[in-house]
């Protein structure tokens, strides 16, 4: 299939796991993808995988100004926009007594505050009947301990999809919100635990999944792809969750 021939695509954090994934997806169905990351080696690794045309641009996604330093340059290049994956996160876990405003803000900044302007800074360059998809979690559905400012960022990003597609509508493009489970990702390595915390979660969560075992980034880009494409026209302002069954059964 060829869903995206002649459409041009963002993925933010496309650099490695979901997002990389999702952008491997949209490139071998026609997209032209543009890519964002922070980390400049790995960024230009993905980039040659997507093929001719492929775009990455080293930009901070929890920053306002680099929300509008990434509209710029793909304005500048001329580029207009068919989907949006607002994907870059941050995944910070800690027990309550352990939070401090650091990790609130630097989890807030990238999973909230980040996706919310570029929405606002890349509104222009959508074209009529443009999807937005944003990377949300099902630790907004569930009570996991050293998980809650993690958590209430997905929360907020959830509830984004309903206030930004009543607002985007009118412009002709809908907002709606991929949640995964738990997936097989370099993230889980980047929780702040020691890695003997991080075993033992690892373990917890596997012991909760109905399936048996940790997603596919695959799996969950394919949902993206599904609500980016326009067979799900009719879809809007809500949330898929793709979790092996953790949070329904």
């Amino acid at each position: 299939m060829q869903r995206f021939a002649n459409k041009t695509v963002l993925v933010t954090g496309g650099n490695s796991g979901i997002g990389l994934a999702a952008a491997q997806a949209f490139a071998a169905e026609g997209a032209r993808v543009v890519i964002t990351g922070r980390d400049a080696a790995t960024l230009e690794s993905a980039r040659a995988t997507l093929g001719a045309g492929a775009i990455a641009i080293r930009n901070e996604a929890g920053s306002v100004d680099g929300a509008r330093d990434l509209a710029r340059q793909l304005t500048e290049a001329g580029v207009r926009l068919d989907a949006v994956f607002l994907n870059a996160g941050a995944a910070r876990f800690a027990a309550l007594e352990d939070v401090q405003e650091s990790l609130w803000d630097e989890v807030f900044n990238v999973n909230v505050k980040g996706p919310y302007f570029q929405v606002q800074a890349l509104t222009p360059l959508l074209n009529k009947g443009a999807s937005i998809v944003i990377n949300g979690s099902i630790n907004a559905r569930i009570g996991m301990p050293q998980s809650s400012v993690y958590a209430a960022s997905k929360a907020a990003v959830i509830s984004l999809a309903k206030t930004l597609s009543a607002e985007l509508l009118p412009r002709g493009a809908r907002v709606n919100v991929v949640s995964p489970g738990p997936v097989s990702t370099p993230l889980y390595g980047k929780l702040g635990l020691d890695a003997e915390t991080l075993n033992a979660t690892a373990a917890q969560i596997l012991s909760q999944i109905p399936l048996g075992r940790f997603g596919e980034p695959a799996e969950v880009a394919s949902t993206v792809l599904h609500l980016a494409a326009p067979e799900s026209a009719f879809i809007v302002g809500t949330e898929i969750i793709v979790d092996g069954g953790m949070s329904q059964l």
